[in-house]
């Protein structure tokens, strides 16, 4: 018999009057894995970790944690525990005796509560920290004590509501690798809230993208980066031009594509559309060939350009190039060797990238 994910959401729906703030969300999260649940502000992800957590119940639908359903049952008897982004850690008490604050409201023994605390502090890696004060911990330092305090009373699931949003970047950049470390150093299951699309695709096993209460598609970062199902993940998940079009014609496996911003592509045909029919273009800046040249050509796939500007940013440094007819621009990523490193404004360029790197869908599904 296999073992019960240890979270399990089946048909759940939250609304509020005639608002559906979750409709018909479904998803299962194994042990020992890290999941995230990634999207815009209002998208429903809050409300959806509310009824996790057990704070709001659903008007339909069943959630099951390790096999056992928790619909209707007090927050303090649901096995999960919460890290919020603002911590809401003490900062009278000690380390310890923040780590130990839900082992003394249980009833433990003195000498037992220690234990425990002291071994949770080594798993996290702040062995010797109990009697420091709070404010004696950096920014990380915190995040892993508030880790650790949930921890220790043994959740069947750790909630994450986006924890990391009130670090500054440089911090925010390394406690994404740490999370990550320690989950994997723990074992322990983390369901992570975030509209960071960089906090989800580093950090997890698996990624729901939410939109409009509904989940647009679920699988792992590569999934969700390389192969989207919908124009709303290809949007939102990672940069890339965009265009809206129509499709010019169809050549066994691939379609010529006319833009409105008057490029020609060529990508891999879309089932189920025929020429004509409105469509939506998504190419990845890295996806997308440069090269220094002052013998142009042009054609689908193939674009003669000017570099009207350079973003430099070290590894993701990219440049937006313009071309005649073309209304508008187009970014490029540059390559991370420093091979362009002295690419100027002004200088003609010759981009081209294959038919496989144009994802498109049906423009009803643009949002």
């Amino acid at each position: 018999m296999s073992q019960a994910p240890d979270l399990e959401v089946r048909g759940l729906v939250k609304r509020f009057g005639s608002f559906t703030a979750v409709e018909d969300v479904s998803f299962s999260v194994p042990e020992g894995s890290f999941f995230s649940i990634l999207g815009p502000s209002g998208c429903g992800k809050t409300t959806l970790m509310r009824m996790i957590a057990a704070f709001s119940r659903p008007d339909a639908g069943e959630l099951l944690i390790k096999g056992k359903s928790i619909i209707g049952m007090p927050p303090n008897k649901v096995p999960t525990n919460m890290v919020f982004q603002h911590l809401a850690l003490f900062p009278t008490m000690s380390v310890a005796d923040n780590v130990g604050y839900g082992l003394r409201r249980r009833g433990l023994p003195r000498a037992e509560i220690a234990r425990m605390v002291e071994r949770m502090l080594e798993r996290v890696d702040l062995a010797g920290s109990g009697p420091k004060q709070i404010d004696q911990l950096s920014g990380g330092q915190k995040q892993r004590i508030a880790i650790a305090r949930c921890l220790v009373l043994e959740p069947a699931l750790l909630l994450l509501d986006e924890p990391l949003g009130a670090l500054d970047l440089k911090l925010r950049e390394q406690m994404k690798i740490e999370l990550k470390q320690l989950q994997a150093k723990l074992g322990a299951t983390f369901v992570y809230i975030t509209h960071d699309q960089s906090e989800a695709l580093v950090m997890s096993d698996q990624v729901a993208v939410m939109n409009g209460g509904r989940f647009e598609q679920v699988g792992t970062p590569q999934d969700l980066y390389y192969r989207p199902q919908t124009a709303f993940v290809a949007g939102f998940v990672g940069n890339s031009n965009r265009w809206r079009g129509t499709i010019g014609a169809q050549d066994g496996a691939q379609m010529r594509f006319h833009t409105d911003a008057g490029l020609e592509l060529v990508g891999d045909a879309l089932p189920g559309l025929a020429v004509g029919a409105p469509v939506e273009l998504f190419l990845r800046p890295e996806a997308i060939t440069l090269r220094r040249t002052t013998n142009v050509s042009e054609g689908a796939n193939n674009l003669a350009g000017t570099v009207e500007n350079l973003l430099f940013d070290g590894g993701s440094s990219s440049a937006i190039v313009t071309s005649e007819g073309l209304r508008g621009s187009i970014t490029v990523a540059l390559p991370q060797t420093g091979d362009m490193a002295d690419l100027t404004r002004g200088e003609p360029v010759q981009l081209t990238w294959g038919a496989e790197q144009v994802t498109g869908f049906a423009a009803a599904q643009a949002t």
